[in-house]
């Protein structure tokens, strides 16, 4: 796996590559996902949130620039702000967008298999990482969405502002999420979306 060079910050941020990024954006498109939130991606991020009882929850469908979060749940009284403006200048819907480089949802799509971090400070890789920074972010669990052509659309993941103990019940529920929601994302091409 190669990396792009590190970031001019003071402190080690390796962002995975993504030379998957054109294909997986028109294939996205086809689906017609990755350009506005989805009802019904939110209610299964809802649903993840509750069974992981992570405080945040998300579809993220990623392109060359940025992440995407077509399905979100957070929390009533919001303690993260992930709002970034958009690339044309314009204020993107509160809370769904999120740039390449922050996060760890680049590096699931990039290994293509779920990533566990209990608490990413003991992980000097994914510490450094902006969002731990800015949001808080301590901990993460979060599995790729591979479709029927072997391309990864983007993620399903949780996250929390406290390290968790996530193991592997955490492991095995989001990667039976993951295997879960495909199917239902690529019904859209049949003209549903039965979730």
């Amino acid at each position: 796996m190669s990396y792009d060079p590190p970031r001019p910050a003071g402190r080690l941020l390796l962002t995975p590559e993504d030379r998957d990024a054109p294909a997986r954006t028109a294939r996205l498109r086809g689906l017609g996902l990755g350009e506005r939130s989805e009802p019904a991606l939110d209610a299964f991020a809802d649903r993840l949130a509750r069974r992981t009882g992570a405080p945040y929850a998300m579809v993220n469908f990623l392109d060359g620039e940025r992440q995407f979060f077509a399905g979100l749940h957070r929390p009533e009284r919001d303690v993260l702000s992930v709002d970034t403006d958009g690339s044309d200048g314009t204020r993107p819907e509160v809370g769904r967008y999120l740039a390449r480089d922050h996060g760890f949802c680049p590096h699931v799509v990039a290994r293509r298999k779920a990533l566990v971090l209990e608490d990413v400070c003991d992980y000097p890789r994914f510490a450094g990482n902006p969002v731990v920074d800015e949001f808080g972010i301590r901990s993460y669990l979060g599995a790729p969405l591979i479709d029927s052509t072997r391309t990864v659309l983007g993620t399903v993941c949780v996250v929390d502002v406290e390290p968790r103990p996530w193991g592997r019940e955490g492991l095995d529920t989001i990667k039976a999420a993951a295997a879960e929601l495909v199917p239902l994302l690529e019904g859209r091409e049949a003209g549903g979306f039965p979730i």
